[in-house]
């Protein structure tokens, strides 16, 4: 599974209005961002307490990002 398909996935199980979570893929040469997008109100459902949920997630990314030699960093917006 592509990092850009995993986030969306897990963002998708997470909010209230998953028709609302956008997911934009920017590949650099050393490193790839992807931006997350959510409604307001879904905002800390994603983020969690403390940032435990994001960290989780941007955890889960190294997985992909190390089989494709990239780095990846989880912007949410």
């Amino acid at each position: 599974m592509a990092a850009k398909d995993m986030v969306e996935y897990i963002a998708r199980g997470l909010v209230d209005q998953p028709d609302r979570v956008r997911v934009t893929e920017i590949r650099g040469a050393h490193a790839t961002v992807i931006e997350l997008r959510v409604a307001r109100s879904d905002m800390g459902r994603v983020i969690g307490k403390e940032g435990r949920i994001a960290n989780a997630i941007r955890m889960l990314l190294k997985v992909p990002a190390a089989r494709e030699g990239q780095h990846v960093i989880l912007e949410i917006i």
